[in-house]
């Protein structure tokens, strides 16, 4: 397998991250779909990363579509549940995650890919208004639990961990870890793992 992304994205964080937990084997090819010579569109019509090539030279795209065929690959550290609520809960999390980040980004493209006077600070303030609820419902979704669907490790805490860390990358302004001093526990404890060391955004 092969999947085409980037380092800064988190969402091929997740898709790495998910990997190395697997234990499964994928060679990383950088792409930068912003640059006018990109090939993205060849794999991903809709232009985006990550993007995942198997072994049939078919593409599987958006990263919960490819998080979700990862986990089916092998038993080793099971990410997602396979029934009824438990399994709702977890990719609930991880909608939440995801629609955080879709809003933080759109912000970072308004501010560094439009021209300042074109910029819309209520559309700014719209998106960032997205960020600081979702921060508030993690930390109460979070509570005292060790991870964020209970006692075990799951695709909630790989998601929640790369929103975060993203957040840090590129707003290090936003200053969740003091506000939620639970979610900066659960980000240390992440941090710790060897699939999030080798994965930190750059």
């Amino acid at each position: 397998m092969k999947l085409i992304g980037s380092t800064a994205s988190p969402f091929v964080r997740k898709v790495r991250i998910v990997l190395a937990e697997k234990k499964l084997e994928c060679d990383l090819i950088l792409e930068n779909v912003w640059s006018p010579d990109t090939t993205i569109q060849s794999a991903n019509p809709l232009g985006k990363v990550p993007c995942l090539i198997m072994e049939d030279s078919n593409s599987m795209f958006d990263s919960h579509v490819i998080v979700e065929y990862l986990d089916t690959l092998t038993p080793v550290s099971k990410l997602i549940p396979t029934h009824g609520r438990e399994r709702a809960g977890v990719k609930c999390w991880e909608a939440l995650a995801d629609g955080m980040l879709d809003a933080a980004i759109l912000v970072r493209l308004e501010l560094t890919q439009r021209p300042a006077e074109l910029q819309s600070n209520d559309w700014i303030a719209r998106q960032m208004s997205k960020v600081h609820a979702g921060l508030k419902a993690m930390s109460a979704g979070l509570g005292e639990q060790p991870f964020c669907s209970g006692a075990h490790y799951s695709l909630s805490d790989v998601s929640v961990g790369c929103t975060l860390g993203w957040l840090s990358f590129r707003f290090p302004e936003l200053d969740w870890r003091s506000d939620y001093p639970n979610l900066a526990r659960l980000f240390e404890k992440l941090s710790e793992r060897p699939s999030f060391k080798e994965t930190v955004p750059h």
